[in-house]
């Protein structure tokens, strides 16, 4: 027990909480992923998420044992983010119609997820550095669109919701931040002002046309059509299950399948025909083998996690770490209910996955680092966890000074 204490510091619940989203993912990943055991080794679906979650795991570990303020060099990392982002446009790997991929040196990575972690340390660094005067806060509202706008716009040509996902979190984060509220209300303004011109380009310009300027839009459009005529006759079979609303059509029967209590583990049918089951609509199987029960404990999981990021944020004297575990909260928690929201058909399909379940790479570990991130806070800026590490180190000098007593007692 002394060594898990020893190993496993900061936050208990975090830690809780983590180890029980890894247990649900391994087992719904592995159930989830019979579209590809069909085509591969059985084995090596869920061989290949298990290394990604140990790895995750030790980048868990590793952050989690980093001082708070050393985080500051993810925020000095954001235009390496930038170049990749750019190369990725360039020479990246087309999947699924987006170049959302880099390969290097043999290993495929997603860029956007570090672009990701690092804006949010910028914005995290640049909020911390407070001042009373009002021309402060006008700077730092600068400063953070100056980094935010361009990031989100390179992300936004092939991946709109992670960029519209990722802008809400910077602009919570301002709002937490004590920005103030007419530069908050002018920026919302003028996002509401773009968004509809963006709707009305949609509309307007012709799908050749827009092929050649922008080629994600189409798709945009065609899931923002579908979610408004939802309301179709799902009886029809030609309605129910056409090229457009597939998955969604299958996401609703496994939801309606699961009940109360779910199929159990394992005996998941509509596995089989969702195209993403382990990824985009793990949620589905999830509600559909455990039921609305077990659907409604996993998004406990992340509603804890959000209030214990909270009180961790509350206990931070300091403003930086302070503002990064928020900021590394509610993009996990954020990105989970529009992963939930879009299985139950409440949103349009956006490929957001659920965080720390569904299966992925470059995702698992970054969400892995903001959740080591949380726990480093937790140990080294809570005054109960210092007072706990004290305790701690003392306790194994003692051990230690215990032993080579011992030990001299045996060599005489």
């Amino acid at each position: 027990m002394d060594f898990v204490n020893k190993i496993f510091r900061g936050d208990k619940a975090i830690w809780m909480i983590f180890m029980f989203l890894c247990l649900i993912s391994i087992v719904e990943v592995y159930s989830a992923s019979s579209t590809l055991t069909y085509r591969r080794n059985y084995w090596d679906p869920i061989m290949r998420h298990t290394m990604f979650l140990l790895s995750g795991t030790a980048f868990v570990l590793l952050c989690h044992s980093i001082k708070p303020r050393f985080f500051v060099i993810f925020a000095l990392l954001l235009p390496v983010a930038w170049l990749l982002l750019i190369a990725t446009k360039m020479a990246g790997n087309n999947i699924n119609d987006a170049d959302r991929w880099l390969s290097i040196g043999g290993f495929s990575f997603q860029p956007s997820e570090f672009a990701k972690l690092f804006l949010i340390a910028c914005v995290a660094f640049i909020l911390s550095k407070q001042n009373k005067d009002q021309q402060s806060k006008d700077k730092r509202f600068k400063w953070i669109l100056l980094f935010a706008v361009p990031t989100c716009a390179m992300i936004l040509l092939d991946n709109f919701s992670t960029a519209a996902l990722l802008f809400i979190i910077v602009f919570l984060m301002m709002f937490v931040g004590q920005i103030p509220l007419k530069k908050l209300g002018i920026l919302l303004a003028v996002m509401v002002v773009l968004s509809g011109l963006f709707i009305g380009f949609l509309v307007v310009v012709p799908a050749s046309t827009m092929n050649k300027i922008l080629p994600r839009a189409v798709t945009w459009k065609e899931r923002v059509k579908d979610f408004n005529h939802k309301s179709g006759d799902i009886t029809d079979p030609e309605v129910a299950f056409n090229n457009d609303n597939y998955q969604v059509s299958h996401s609703k029967i496994a939801i309606a399948r699961g009940g109360i209590l779910g199929k159990m583990p394992g005996n998941s049918q509509e596995r089989d025909f969702l195209p993403q089951a382990y990824s985009d609509f793990i949620y589905a199987i999830i509600i559909e083998e455990m039921g609305i029960a077990g659907g409604a404990c996993v998004l406990l999981l992340y509603v804890i996690l959000f209030v214990r990021a909270g009180i961790i944020a509350n206990r931070c004297e300091k403003f930086f770490p302070k503002y990064l575990v928020l900021g590394s909260a509610l993009i996990i928690v954020t990105q989970a209910l529009v992963n939930m929201a879009v299985a139950a058909n409440l949103l349009p399909v956006t490929g957001q996955p659920l965080p720390l379940i569904s299966r992925g790479g470059t995702s698992m570990w970054v969400n892995c680092v903001f959740i080591g991130i949380i726990l480093s806070v937790s140990r080294f800026e809570n005054p109960k966890g210092v007072q706990q590490e004290q305790t701690i180190a003392i306790e194994m000098e003692e051990e230690k000074l215990q032993q080579q007593e011992q030990q001299q007692i045996m060599d005489v």
